[in-house]
């Protein structure tokens, strides 16, 4: 019965990898499943026969299958795993005893034998289980290696004045660095760090919220407070010793299923040097709301400062074209720079061709008055826009953070793209100059000084998406007021932040053609000597918990179109890779500015993008009106998009890990030092198992001057540390939900060092939501 049984199960094997094989071999691809299908058939036969031969066939099978994944993808455990896995439990299955008993050597099974054939399986099963063992101890993948301990800048301009404690600003200053000049906490004792409190919130996600509720916020620290801002828009302080409330203010944004995120990443602070200690609102932290209003609070005790603006409400719509309810508003702190606060909006990616206007603005941050707007439609005319007239619509916006240098007097804000992402038909001039750019702004007047694009004719959604970060670099010209900017390709423009030019070379590459119907592709693309960006894709790069789905991954793969990096959108539906989850996000990179050197986590997603005529769009109200994933409709263009990750049949990628990485690269010389996976699959697998994988995440690290590096945004809930010298995890703490944001560091007038993260998951990649703050320390 139990060969019998066996039989079946090598029967349908082999039709199941018959007929996909078939269908992969007519796509180009590898033949081997023909092959291995025609060896189930034949062991199945066998079997049904109860010759011992079968299990001869079946050794030269795995020897086969062995040599053949040794050969496609060298001894990398997590790609053999799944080419090789049902293959040899199927092996060790037939070396059980009620198989073996029951075959012959011969059709009689008179005074026959499977003792030869059952030893040359044995043999083959051990010679893959040793392969197996060995690929464990490998990962080729990895870049091993050390940064330089070297301090190389006597003289760090970190970008702001403040107490070595404090965390004013979202990236500690202006800079945007992430880096703190504390060292208690060092690579020797971090392992020792524990909780020293934990506060929660109580703004949690509702069945009512849009899918993109994630809680991204980085807390500001000043003296003894902490200022943060929840997801439905609350402004919280916290003493900063004990993490008690000290005030709670809702600004009653309420729910509105037209957002497309519903999430705060930081609040801005602002101390007015005018200002009597004690006057209220002398200090105060400015809220941004996703219902675009932007709220000025006394830090001392969260009342409205009625002063500012519009009773203490600047009213973001004011000059859009459209009605903005639930597709304008901003998610990212504004920057505190020169006497004025400036800010950029989020735009609804793929809703509508009537979005509203990317301008930024800069405001008189003690009365609201506007000072200048700085439109992408019309980039030359600065001064403030009259009443009664609008901004142009759907212009590239800037949805992450803006970076400051008031010694230079330019402020340098990150663009997107124009809506929609994959159709670049009739953009204007100015679109094709500005989109997925970094450009840098006079402070006081708003004039463009430069601009730096990093994608031409975008058609992938590649925003430049994280806060440019400002570091002084060592160059054989001398030093040079240096700018780092991470992409969703990978790639960091490292520029001279006075003009935009190149500190490490960016040079342009061939790109591939063949736009649809009346759109373009540019014939070069640039790229930086400093990249992250992985390599093509191949067939032998789909991956799978099996041979099955990994079988159904190839076909996939050859039915998309794909020519690498820059594949343009189709009607048939294309490969994005990167994809637009990006290498790098808004979480950006950290830098250390006397190492001159930077620590970040790039990530490896590809996407799909299939464009659909406006025809065969279903009606309104089926389907989304756009997201990351899904039917993006695109009223009012040609086609709409279908896009979202390439994953298999049971969710997951179909590319093969690792997903995500930590890594570290030097500045001077733009190089990168090492290169390792990070995070397990504990918490997006059906059983917990805490396997080193690399996963995808979201959020960003920070560097401290005691070389460690702090690091969430996994997709497993840990908070981690690093050695930022040669990568080597050094302490982790498990979460209580997704650990989607960016920590920050502070101490108090006790020398006291802390860390921080807001622990409350992200709606996109699936995390557990929560509502925690939690503040770790040494002990006593």
């Amino acid at each position: 019965m139990a060969i019998t049984l066996t039989a079946l199960v090598f029967l349908l094997i082999g039709a199941a990898l018959g007929v996909g094989g078939v269908w992969l071999a007519v796509l180009g691809g590898s033949w081997y499943y023909i092959i291995a299908a025609l060896a189930f058939l034949v062991v199945a036969f066998l079997l049904f026969r109860r010759r011992s031969s079968a299990l001869l066939l079946y050794a030269l099978l795995v020897v086969g299958t062995l040599g053949w994944a040794i050969w496609e993808i060298g001894f990398d455990w997590w790609q053999l795993a799944p080419r090789g896995g049902v293959i040899m439990i199927l092996g060790l299955w037939l070396l059980t005893p009620w198989i073996r008993r029951g075959l012959s050597s011969s059709a009689s099974g008179a005074g026959s034998s499977s003792a030869v054939p059952a030893l040359s399986l044995s043999v083959a099963v051990v010679v893959a289980l040793v392969v197996a063992g060995y690929s464990m101890t490998q990962d080729p993948l990895q870049i091993t290696g050390e940064l330089s301990r070297e301090i190389v800048s006597d003289t760090v301009d970190l970008g702001g004045n403040m107490p070595e404690g404090d965390w004013h600003q979202y990236g500690r200053t202006p800079y945007g660095q992430r880096y703190s000049p504390l060292k208690q906490i060092t690579t020797e004792n971090v392992d020792k760090l524990q909780v020293a409190w934990t506060y929660q919130t109580g703004d949690v996600k509702l069945p009512e919220d849009v899918g993109e509720t994630t809680y991204q916020v980085t807390p500001l620290k000043v003296r003894d407070t902490l200022f943060i801002c929840t997801p439905h828009n609350w402004a919280i302080a916290l003493d900063a010793a004990t993490g008690k409330e000290k005030w709670k203010f809702d600004s009653n944004s309420g729910m509105n299923p037209d957002r497309q995120h519903q999430t705060c990443r930081g609040v801005s602070y602002y101390a007015d040097p005018a200002a009597t200690p004690g006057q209220p609102c002398a200090e105060r932290v400015y809220l941004p709301t996703s219902d675009a209003r932007l709220i000025a609070l006394d830090a001392a005790n969260g009342q409205i400062c009625s002063s500012f603006a519009d009773k203490g409400t600047l009213h973001l719509e004011k000059g859009m074209p459209y009605n903005p309810a639930g597709y304008y508003y901003s998610t990212s702190p504004p920057v505190v720079a020169a006497g004025k606060i400036i800010i950029g909006g989020a735009v609804n990616d793929n809703y509508s061709t009537k979005e509203q206007s990317g301008v930024i603005r800069a405001f008189d941050i003690n009365t609201g008055a506007l000072v200048w707007n700085w439109d992408s439609g019309n980039p030359d005319v600065t001064t403030p826009l009259p009443d009664g007239q609008t901004y142009t619509h759907n212009s590239p916006n800037s949805w992450s953070v803006s970076s400051a240098d008031e010694k230079l007097g330019l402020i340098y804000v990150p663009l997107g793209n124009q809506t929609p992402d994959q159709l670049g038909a009739g953009r204007s001039a100015n679109v094709e100059k500005f989109s997925s750019s970094i450009v840098a702004l006079d402070l006081n007047t708003g004039q463009m000084r430069w601009v730096r694009q990093t994608v031409h004719h975008d058609l992938w959604d590649m925003d430049v998406p994280a806060q440019p970060t400002l570091v002084d670099i060592n160059t054989v010209n001398g030093t040079v007021p240096g700018l780092v900017g991470p992409t969703k390709q990978g790639d960091l423009y490292v520029l001279d932040r006075r003009t935009g030019e190149p500190i490490i070379p960016i040079k342009e590459i061939p790109a591939p053609t063949g736009a649809i119907e009346g759109d373009f592709t540019s014939p070069t693309q640039p790229i930086s000597d400093l990249t992250f960006s992985p390599p093509p894709l191949t067939g032998k790069d789909m991956w799978g918990v099996s041979m099955f789905d990994q079988l159904v991954c190839r076909i996939e793969f050859l039915k998309l179109r794909y020519e690498g990096r820059y594949t343009p959108p189709s009607l048939q539906g294309s490969l994005v890779y990167p994809g637009n989850f990006g290498v790098f996000n808004w979480g950006g990179v950290a830098v250390d500015p006397e190492r001159q050197i930077m620590f970040g986590m790039p990530t490896y997603l590809a996407f799909t993008s299939r464009l659909v005529p406006r025809a065969d769009v279903p009606p309104p109200g089926v389907g989304t009106k756009g997201s990351e994933q899904g039917l993006n409709r695109n009223e009012g263009a040609p086609y709409a998009v279908v896009m979202g990750p390439f994953v298999s049949p049971l969710g997951l990628p179909c590319q093969s890990p690792p997903w995500g990485y930590v890594a570290g690269a030097d500045l001077r010389t733009g190089k990168i030092a090492w290169k390792h996976r990070n995070g397990t699959v504990r918490d997006s697998s059906p059983v917990p198992l805490p396997f080193k994988v690399g996963v995808p995440g979201i959020g960003g690290p920070i560097i401290t001057a005691g070389g460690v590096a702090f690091l969430g945004a996994a997709v497993d809930d840990y908070l981690r540390a690093y050695n930022v010298t040669d990568g080597k995890q050094l302490w982790e703490a498990r979460l209580p939900a997704g650990g989607q944001s960016t920590p920050m560091t502070f101490s108090l007038d006790d020398g006291k060092q802390y860390v921080v993260i807001v622990a409350g998951g992200h709606g996109s990649v699936g995390t557990k939501p929560g509502d925690y703050v939690i503040a770790y320390t040494l002990p006593k």
